[in-house]
């Protein structure tokens, strides 16, 4: 393990997938005939650490009825030389080069980076549009939006990686610049940050209420740091902002993330992989609260792959979701595994 892997795994966020560990455990998979859109994963092939679509593919293959994905930006692939500025188009031509295999059917059904969402730095301000149309180009009809990470926090254990990322991104006035490119290009924006932050993106979303926001992993609670062992506090503070953001009709949430080490979970440590029942039973009220606030229309499960994969397997991860979706509605739950995320993202597949 070495480069951004080792750092993550440092950092606390996420730790590594070990398929000899995962293979100890698996599960028949629970209503394996419902369409599941995966709507944020990733793909990287360094730091000793290779997750391209061969993995993915096997991942997908485990069961569950993946109709279609979305990649999501975690600087793979960057142009190695050029303007600073445009290497991130590489991982969008990454992305899509990705797509093009996986319309070949020649690595399962599914429609793997059916949408793509790659990184602008916002920091450019004005200069970041240049940027986004040469993603919109190199993205072949699949490019979506970008993230750009605004994870930060003070104490270096919670931070981790992002310890050097500046405080209060999304309220500086030139982020904001770069920010005002996204709507009228048709982009949204996928906000990946701490769940002290939110209020943060709160003054965003209302800043700009024609750009549509997605937030990454249910707004990335924290249970390690300072915030180990006060979950029940940490659960109350968190939930008071998602319902808070959650008036803002431009912005939807992913429910998932909730496997990577920044939670606080030990699932990772334990001899045996968890259960479905088990992944469920920690996931559900943060899972729920989301559902409740937002509703299913703007909620979307996700698979985080690989960081999630350090706690529990593809099979496992969808299983937990299906078993806490269980009380809702058909129309819901189909919202919730495949409608929300293809509507969000304007997927076409199949």
């Amino acid at each position: 393990m070495a480069g951004s892997t080792a750092a993550a795994a440092m950092s606390g966020l996420f730790a590594d997938p070990r398929e000899d560990w995962l293979a100890q455990y698996t599960e028949e998979v629970i209503d394996p005939a419902r369409p599941v859109v995966d709507p944020h994963h990733h793909l990287w092939d360094r730091g000793g650490q290779r997750y391209m679509i061969e993995e993915m593919a096997a991942d997908v293959a485990s069961g569950h009825n993946i109709v279609a994905t979305v990649y999501v930006d975690c600087r793979s692939m960057y142009r190695a030389s050029g303007p600073e500025a445009f290497r991130p188009v590489g991982e969008v031509e990454f992305a899509n080069g990705v797509a093009a295999m996986s319309a070949s059917g020649g690595y399962g059904p599914a429609a793997i980076c059916a949408g793509i969402v790659s990184h602008v730095n916002l920091l450019l301000g004005d200069g970041a549009k240049p940027v986004l149309e040469a993603e919109i180009a190199a993205g072949n009809g699949r490019f979506r939006g970008i993230r750009h990470s605004s994870a930060w926090d003070a104490e270096f254990e919670v931070a981790g990686m992002y310890a050097k990322r500046p405080k209060g991104l999304l309220l500086d006035p030139t982020f904001r610049k770069g920010f005002a490119c996204l709507a009228p290009l048709g982009l949204s924006f996928d906000a990946w940050l701490f769940h002290p932050q939110i209020g943060e993106l709160i003054d965003l979303a209302r800043a700009f209420p024609d750009t549509r926001i997605v937030l990454d992993h249910c707004g990335g609670p924290v249970g390690i740091g300072r915030f180990a062992g006060k979950r029940e506090e940490t659960l109350a503070a968190w939930k008071a902002s998602i319902e808070q953001i959650a008036r803002c009709p431009n912005v939807s949430v992913k429910l998932g993330g909730l496997a990577m080490r920044l939670l606080g979970h030990d699932f990772h440590e334990r001899p045996v992989p968890p259960s479905s029942e088990q992944a469920a039973a920690a996931w559900r009220p943060y899972i729920e609260t989301c559902i409740e606030a937002f509703g299913p229309n703007r909620a979307m499960f996700e698979s985080n792959f690989p960081p999630d994969k350090g706690q529990c397997s593809y099979q496992v991860i969808f299983n937990a979701f299906k078993r806490i979706a269980a009380q809702y509605s058909e129309p819901e739950q189909t919202a919730l595994f495949s409608n929300t995320a293809t509507d969000f993202y304007r997927l076409k597949f199949g």
